[in-house]
């Protein structure tokens, strides 16, 4: 892991190259994805069908398609108590987060004649799409509970699931628990590009939402990348981020590893550390060679850590924070001795961990905060998966005679300036019937 003076050309040239990632994928990705999207469009259940028997389950069948209540029963059998435990108080920490970003309709009536609101209701449907693993061993029980938890606060009717299946067409049990106390609604068989296709257009079995979300291999995000307009997204999310800020108080293994557990994602992952501590650079460096080799994933942490990671140092604090707000990361710990103290001055983050016992993965999964969080910079304008994303604003209007009276003359002079002579006349009209 490379330390990079900062500023210089070299450290530029290193950042540079991570904020312009992005979304990589290649043109026939594109192809692919538009295909099999048009294909579901057009062929419903059984392209779907078709495509899951090819890459996951060869004996699926449409009628099997859904997942049924004798499933999910046999499956609470078949999950342990420590790991409801851990799952109860992960659902009990996100929903008491979530709740907080409840929005309410409100009225106004502070201009004579004049009531103007707005009504805050659910979407109807929402999909929450759940990442598949080869063989089901390692089920993403927390993208469960980051999705349907704020559905469900939400107040959206129908909440539908789709993760792929197993080879014999199962679903892991961890999965369908953790479901069930989200409060998800329907549970389909589906995954990758044809299963976002299902959920936005709609097939015999798997109905049409509003709204889906969820994070997911290339084909995914770019399958809700191009049904975006259909139905509304949630984000188009890039490889994972993690950049933490250090001083000389911090903990130089505390802090490899939390770069590692990013770096272990993809080889596209980022994974920074900024410093005005040399000594903690050369400390962070030789740890973080010293950990990878202990990785289970150590060519994919290895791999991100050589193209995409670094180490800046920078002359004080205040320089790592300016830096740190123009990479805009998706998860950004402060490392430091008083993180309160800096944390008023970050402004692009997905999300802040604050001090040397705040690593990333607890906010992946119990503190309670969304972790479905912008990356590739969109932190500068996108924020965390939240109730928000399942809500919809309409707004209220309504005049009395004296209050359009009053002011009909500049509605119609806005009207005739943008040389709209029938907007100023559903106005005037108005005026002459009296």
């Amino acid at each position: 892991m490379k330390i990079y003076p900062y500023p210089s050309e070299a450290a530029e040239k290193r950042v540079s190259a991570i904020i312009d990632r992005g979304l990589s994928y290649s043109g026939k990705d594109y192809q692919d994805v538009v295909r099999m999207l048009e294909d579901v469009r057009k062929n419903g259940d059984e392209a779907v069908i078709r495509y899951t028997n090819r890459f996951d389950s060869p004996d699926l069948t449409a009628d099997h398609l859904e997942v049924t209540d004798r499933e999910i029963k046999a499956a609470r059998k078949m999950v342990d108590g420590a790991f409801m435990r851990a799952l109860n108080r992960a659902a009990s920490q996100i929903e008491s987060f979530h709740r907080h970003q409840v929005a309410n309709s409100w009225i106004q009536t502070d201009r004579p004649g004049v009531i103007l609101g707005q009504m805050v209701n659910p979407v109807d449907a929402a999909g929450i799409y759940v990442p598949g693993a080869k063989g089901g061993e390692t089920p993403l029980v927390s993208s469960v509970l980051m999705g349907g938890i704020p559905a469900r606060i939400a107040g959206v009717k129908t909440i539908a699931m789709v993760t792929p299946p197993t080879r014999d067409g199962s679903i892991n049990p961890h999965l369908l628990a953790a479901a069930r106390i989200a409060g998800i609604h329907k549970i389909y068989k589906a995954g990758s590009a044809w299963a976002i296709a299902a959920l936005a257009y709609g097939t015999k079995t798997i109905p049409k939402v509003n709204v889906i979300v969820g994070p997911g291999n290339i084909y995914v995000t770019l399958a809700k990348k191009i049904v975006a307009g259909t139905v509304g997204i949630d984000m188009i999310a890039g490889p994972s981020e993690i950049l933490v800020i250090a001083d000389g108080s911090a903990d130089p293994e505390y802090i490899a590893a939390d770069l590692l557990s990013q770096a272990e994602h993809d080889p596209l992952a980022s994974a920074i550390l900024i410093t005005d501590q040399k000594e903690i650079a050369k400390a962070v460096r030789t740890a973080v060679m010293k950990q990878l080799d202990s990785l289970k994933r150590s060519d994919i942490a290895r791999a991100s850590i050589q193209k995409y990671g670094g180490i800046m140092l920078v002359p004080d604090l205040a320089a790592a924070i300016d830096l740190a707000n123009r990479i805009a990361p998706e998860h950004l710990e402060l490392q430091v001795e008083n993180p309160f103290d800096w944390v008023g001055r970050i402004r692009n983050a997905g999300a802040v961990f604050l001090g040397n016992y705040t690593p990333e993965p607890v906010g992946d999964y119990v503190a309670g905060p969304n972790h479905v969080l912008p990356t590739a910079g969109t932190a500068k304008f996108a924020s965390a998966l939240s109730v928000d994303h399942f809500v919809k604003k309409t707004s209220i209007i309504h005049y009395s005679e004296g209050a359009f009276k009053k002011e009909a003359k500049d509605i119609m002079l806005l009207a005739e300036t943008e040389g709209l002579d029938a907007h100023a006349r559903s106005v005037k009209v108005r005026l002459k019937k009296r």
